[in-house]
Formats: C-alpha cells, structure tokens, sequence
C-alpha cells in the first residue's frame, strides 16, 4: 500500500528520478505565473497524453484527481461568484496539471529510487552525525502518499454514493481520517521490519 508504482519499461520509467522531480519542480514554478487558459488547457492535453503513452493501465491512472472534484467546483463556483469565470477555469486547469504531473512522477518511478534521488539534499546533516535517509524518506512518502491518500478518498466517496446516492459529504473526513492514520500505521510497521530508512533498500 506505500506505493502505486505501475510496473512499465517505458520512456517515463527510464528517465533518472532525479530529473524528473526536478522537472516537477520547473514545472510547477513556471505554471504559477500562467494565466491563459487556452495554454494550460494544452498542457493538460499534454500530460493526458503523457498517460496515453504508458497504454490503458497508464490512462486508468488519471482517475487519481476523481476526489479532487469537488474541491474543483467549490474553487470554479468561488472565482464565478466573485465575477471572474476565467480565474476559476485556470485555477482548476493549475491544479488539474500539477495534480496529475506528481501522479505521474509516482507510478513511473519506485520508491527506492525516489529515495536515492532525493537522499543528496539531506548529505550535509552527515556533518552532524544525522543520516540524509529519513528526512529523504519523509520526503519521499510525502511525494508517493499524495496519489494513494486521492485513492483512499475516492474508495471512501463511491461507497458514500453507492449507499446514500449523494456525491460527497463532510461526513466522509472522519473515516478519511482514521483510513489515513491506520494506513501509516502499518507503513510505520512495515518499515520498521526492514530496518526504517537505512534498510529500505533491503
């Protein structure tokens, strides 16, 4: 459960890890000052089809912003109500191609090697006698949990539905809650049985 990891050879999984956080973070620093919607709503197209490239499995995987919906439209309805309809539309285009390009870094890139990138910027604590491998690890499962939390909410937000017939409810963030916490519980368990962060790689 620590990983969504959609096993491929492809040209996403080939490229370094580290080049691909690295183009997440130019990524998002040039789409913050983006405000045509025509051009964010090509990079969106673009990232689909960054999707498309891994086949069907790879195109399933773009169901991870499914929970992020409603916060879509309370963020469009927002913008509409305040007067401007087009601030709301590159509000949630932003987010959608931001949402989905961190997506994509995690079902293309394992965690070990997630870990091995980002580990580099955390070698001076060895200065002081700290290993580089738990904040890197922190790290890293801030970057892989952000997808499996989308899913575990989107599980929790069908059931709700299937049961009541109602989209979404606040009702939902106390499971949400307790769902997340028992899963870094058992994340915590499961790391701790292979050594924690010195022995991921195990």
């Amino acid at each position: 459960m620590i990983s969504l990891y959609l096993a491929r050879r492809s040209w996403a999984h080939r490229l370094p890890p580290r080049l691909k956080l690295v183009g997440l973070a130019a990524a998002g620093m040039a789409l913050l000052p983006a405000s045509d919607p025509l051009v964010l709503a090509a990079l969106l197209a673009g990232v689909l089809g960054l999707y498309g490239a891994l086949g069907r499995d790879g195109l399933a995987q773009v169901a991870a912003v499914r929970p992020l919906a409603l916060v879509l439209a309370v963020i469009l309805a927002l913008h509409w109500i305040g007067g401007s309809l087009t601030d709301g539309v590159v509000a949630v285009l932003r987010l959608l191609v931001m949402v989905l390009l961190a997506n994509f870094v995690s079902v293309t890139t394992r965690m070990d090697d997630m870990l091995d990138a980002v580990a580099p910027l955390f070698a001076p604590m060895r200065l002081i006698g700290l290993s580089p491998r738990k904040p890197a690890l922190a790290v890293t499962l801030v970057l892989r949990f952000v997808p499996v939390l989308l899913a575990v909410f989107a599980g929790l937000r069908e059931a709700y539905q299937a049961r009541t017939g109602g989209r979404t409810s606040w009702r939902l963030v106390a499971p949400f809650a307790l769902q997340a916490l028992a899963l870094s519980d058992h994340v915590a368990e499961a790391l701790t049985a292979r050594g924690g962060a010195d022995g991921l790689k195990d």
